[in-house]
């Protein structure tokens, strides 16, 4: 894949049995990149190489994602919450030797990395948020505009196996296609290695993994959210949203949202949509080594 030059390809069995795939690369502090739906680690790959220029890059594929494996889910959804995905990639960070790394996820590896703040501070040297407000705010601060922006909340979030058998009758390129795809750039952004990589794995078990990741954000993890709501992140965190995705359009002042959940943020708005990573690779990278390396 274009963009991870030089790094290797592994797996990492968790003591609960979940099998993580990741890519790693660079040398120096440990850096993770977390994902966010439908996509994969891959999409990561236009800022990777100049990351593991001075760091030790690792990027992940989430549990029920990519190439990890899918759990069977659970009555309660817990086995899908972000505080189960968090103990995943602590544990791989510590199998390859970083006991305290700095993290930066998009979408919902951004969500992951909100909870792994809140449960494990001390591990987390820094953390950067890609184009996402907290989960709890924004299903309390629902709107007609979001409602219909981020429709796939609510529709992936039903019960098994509506949503699963509607995605999965249709044809994964179709999917992904209408799933990516943002007015006035079609897929621009996206490189068409890293798209066909995203179309292979658009799998009945990523589906149901990905189903089960929304089920647990409507309800184990909001639960977990609003009890925590007393609670500010202490790890210094770097918040970038796209100026055109739907955070950026529908929630005006998205980091004095954020200066409620953290105590040491800054960030700005970049002019994009939502998929920083892969449509504003320079500006992403001009804010994130500066903020990493200090």
């Amino acid at each position: 894949m274009e963009g991870f030059e030089g790094f290797e390809v592994d797996d990492f069995d968790t003591a609960d049995d979940v099998r993580i795939r990741f890519r790693h690369g660079g040398s120096g502090p440990g850096l993770l990149l977390l994902h966010g739906n439908p996509l994969t680690h891959v999409s990561w790959h236009k800022v990777a190489a100049p990351l593991a220029q001075h760091f030790h890059v690792v990027a992940a594929d989430l549990r029920g994602y990519g190439d990890s494996s899918a759990p069977e889910p659970g009555p309660d959804h817990v086995n899908y919450s972000f505080r189960a995905m968090a103990q995943d990639q602590i544990r791989l960070m510590a199998h390859l030797g970083h006991q305290e790394f700095y993290v930066a996820g998009h979408d919902r590896g951004a969500r992951v990395v909100h909870r792994m703040c809140l449960d494990h501070p001390e591990l987390v040297r820094k953390a950067a948020l890609l184009d996402i407000l907290p989960s709890q705010y924004v299903f309390t601060h629902t709107s007609k505009a979001w409602a219909m922006k981020s429709w796939h909340w609510s529709f992936m979030a039903q019960p098994a196996d509506l949503p699963e058998g509607m995605m999965g009758a249709v044809p994964a390129e179709w999917y992904m296609e209408r799933k990516l795809s943002k007015p006035g750039v079609g897929l621009a952004p996206f490189h068409p290695d890293a798209f066909a990589e995203y179309v292979r794995c658009f799998t009945p078990k990523t589906i149901r993994g990905s189903c089960e990741d929304y089920r647990a954000t409507a309800t184990y993890d909001f639960e977990l959210d609003t009890a925590d709501l007393d609670r500010k992140v202490s790890v210094p965190t770097l918040v970038l949203w796209g100026l055109r995705s739907h955070t950026g359009t529908v929630y005006g002042d998205v980091l004095g949202i954020w200066k409620e959940r953290i105590e040491d943020v800054r960030g700005r708005g970049v002019d994009c949509g939502h998929y920083v990573n892969e449509e504003a690779p320079d500006d992403l990278l001009a804010e994130l080594l500066p903020f990493f390396r200090s």
